[in-house]
């Protein structure tokens, strides 16, 4: 039996994902990854998490993080996560996270967290001046998921390293205590066509919430007018649309825009370019832009329907928080047995 079928016989499935509250959140948030996350509420017990002591690997000013905080949550029950059911909290409801964070720090290898291409990208030619803490971001993801013994991940390209060095952690913690399947070996879920979400100024950069140009991005917070006008300005190229996935070849802004239109229509790409291939990007992107609006326009009024109320988003968060602690108490207290603890 391979180590993932083992830890699947023992542990209960259980679904744990995370999103930063820093900045607007996007439509490539929204389809690389919140979209995704809904569907999984029927198959598996879900965990999902505002990950605001991430945010804080860089300096946030506190009533932007608190505000922010509350908008990534509503926009989470806006987009269909059900708080009753499921879990739904932000990361510092939980001190627990911060704890098994700190002995999976002295768990993890400095060579492993050497290795993470997102420090060094953050970090860029300053990486003596950035903070330990982005350093060790991957060990707190890692014990984010595994204090609750998460079994299953919904991540995107750019998180498969971090969730790979979580698997490492866990299988080296169960090692070194000879704790065999005391944490489980996560797996991936990597779902939905449109799983990576690129800039709508440059095809061959990801979508983020940190780009300077607001007109890269369309924001779940952006009215119909907003998004329209995003699309019609997105950089193309003189050709025509592809008539086959082929036809992408140097082509980055093209493919991004039809795998957009795809996602948004719940299409492939194949089946989205049976429609749309072969046409000019001046219609296309209003078909484009028909349907962001369509899609979005609805999200986007709940969010503020829920965010005229913040204490009722500050009492969903607080009541998941004590959820999520009951979870997680009990597997604390096994860890600190295990590694020798007096309590």
């Amino acid at each position: 039996m391979t180590a993932a079928a083992s830890s699947a016989t023992k542990h209960p499935q259980r679904v744990f994902s995370g999103i930063q509250p820093t900045g607007n959140l996007t439509l490539g948030n929204y389809l690389g990854a919140i979209r995704n996350w809904v569907p999984l509420q029927d198959k598996f017990d879900c965990i999902y998490c505002v990950v605001d002591m991430h945010a804080l690997t860089v300096w946030q000013e506190p009533a932007t993080l608190r505000d922010a905080t509350r908008q990534v949550a509503a926009a989470l029950i806006a987009c269909g996560i059900d708080a009753d059911k499921h879990i739904l909290f932000n990361q510092s409801q939980n001190p627990d996270h911060a704890e098994l964070a700190w002995y999976f720090n002295c768990v993890a290898r400095m060579g492993w967290l050497n290795r993470m291409t997102q420090f060094k990208e953050k970090a860029g030619k300053n990486k003596e001046n950035a903070s330990t803490g982005l350093f060790v971001y991957p060990n707190l993801m890692a014990a984010d998921i595994l204090a609750y013994r998460g079994t299953h991940v919904p991540v995107g390209e750019d998180q498969k390293q971090h969730l790979e060095l979580a698997r490492d952690i866990a299988i080296k913690f169960n090692n070194d205590w000879s704790v065999e399947d005391f944490f489980p070996v996560l797996e991936p879920l990597i779902l939905g066509e449109a799983t990576r979400v690129m800039s709508l100024r440059d095809g061959t950069k990801k979508m983020s919430k940190s780009d300077p140009s607001d007109m890269a991005r369309i924001n779940l917070t952006d009215d119909a007018d907003t998004i329209a006008k995003k699309i019609r300005k997105a950089k193309t190229d003189p050709e025509n649309l592809p008539t086959d996935k082929d036809g992408f070849k140097d082509r980055p802004e093209a493919q991004n825009l039809v795998t957009i239109y795809a996602a948004l229509t719940n299409q492939t790409v194949e089946t989205a370019l049976r429609d749309v291939g072969g046409g000019q990007f001046g219609a296309f992107k209003q078909q484009l832009a028909d349907a962001a609006v369509a899609h979005l326009e609805p999200i986007t009024t709940e969010m503020n329907r829920l965010l005229e109320d913040v204490a009722e988003i500050d009492r969903i968060l607080a009541k998941g928080g004590e959820r999520a602690r009951a979870l997680s108490a009990p597997i604390l207290v096994e860890v600190r047995e295990t590694i020798g603890l007096v309590r």
